[in-house]
């Protein structure tokens, strides 16, 4: 491995054991106030299609967040893991219509939309380990994230970037490579910080 990506890794290996201190208790109580600060945004407030996940294990929460998006009529896009790791896309439709799916991930259960779906996204909610000052988002080094954000420069589509993170892990800096695409704004249970103009 090079640099860079040994930085990630050593980085990567400190968040997650970080997160694997967190007590359950405490991942969903914080679930409940990034849902409520998250829907304070205004790129959330406005948008009509919102792609996102579901989180597991000691990532922050999203469940109250989706389901809450979902309430308001807000089209709901969450991903399909592929067997290549890239990611098609279903539509949210509601607590009851996830299913177990490879690596421990929930899933929509409706039909898939094809990968191309999260460019009619108005904002995108992206899984990651960390954020720096610059809005730089350190992923979990899957790569399903950088074929997504990819597949949006291609389209020539710019939603809103967002990150929902425990309040550990907004730091001053984290390794990026040339490929690696700011994010507007992180929301965790403190507060939203936000990177550049949106």
């Amino acid at each position: 491995m090079g640099g860079v990506d040994t930085g990630k890794s050593g980085l990567r290996r400190d968040l997650l054991a970080g997160r694997s201190r967190l007590t359950t208790d405490a991942v969903r109580e914080s679930a409940g106030v990034l849902a409520r600060r998250a829907l304070e945004l205004p790129e959330l407030a406005g948008a009509r299609t919102v792609a996102a996940y579901v989180s597991v294990g000691r990532e922050p929460g999203t469940r109250p967040l989706l389901d809450a998006l979902y309430a308001r009529g807000v089209r709901v896009l969450l991903p399909v893991l592929l067997p290549d790791n890239d990611l098609d896309w279903g539509r949210y439709g509601g607590p009851d219509t996830l299913v177990r799916a490879r690596l421990g991930l929930l899933e929509p259960a409706g039909p898939p939309l094809g990968p191309d779906a999260v460019t009619e996204a108005d904002a995108v909610l992206l899984p990651g380990l960390a954020v720096d000052a610059r809005g730089r988002r350190l992923g979990r080094g899957g790569g399903s994230y950088d074929r997504v954000l990819a597949r949006l420069s291609a389209a020539g589509v710019e939603p809103a970037l967002i990150v929902l993170l425990h309040d550990t892990e907004v730091l001053t800096q984290v390794p990026v490579e040339p490929h690696d695409r700011p994010v507007a704004a992180a929301v965790t249970p403190s507060g939203v910080h936000r990177f550049r103009d949106s």
